[in-house]
């Protein structure tokens, strides 16, 4: 996959986190669940973007942490949505695996520039 396909899957999740959220109850769990949901995905697009954008390795690593924290941030507030029921499994699931594809994504990326780092 190159960083092209990678960055539209990452807008991708995004999007469909946005509309899972309309699904979500409207009261203050569903709410407060629903906002920090769409900012953690929405940061792992962006962010990705800003990290093909990296000035040196360095720069490429530092943001590439930040992607796979928002990433894992993102699996856990989906996780959380499941645990407390607030919208129906099956739209959460797809969604919650393409969470944990990102994180090993992302993950196995760090590695990778940390190991090129120095070649």
């Amino acid at each position: 996959m190159d960083k092209f396909e990678l960055q539209a899957r990452t807008m991708q999740f995004h999007v469909n986190v946005i509309k899972l959220c309309g699904h979500f109850p409207k009261n203050a769990a569903g709410f407060e669940t629903a906002k920090q949901l769409i900012r953690a995905a929405g940061s792992v697009g962006a962010n990705y973007r800003a990290a093909c954008r990296g000035k040196s390795k360095a720069d490429f690593i530092y943001k590439i942490e930040v992607v796979l924290e928002e990433a894992d941030e993102s699996l856990y507030w989906l996780q959380a949505t499941k645990a407390a029921e607030l919208v129906q499994n099956e739209k959460l699931d797809p969604l919650i695996n393409e969470a944990n594809e990102l994180v090993s994504i992302f993950n196995a990326t760090d590695i990778s520039a940390k190991r090129n780092r120095n070649k």
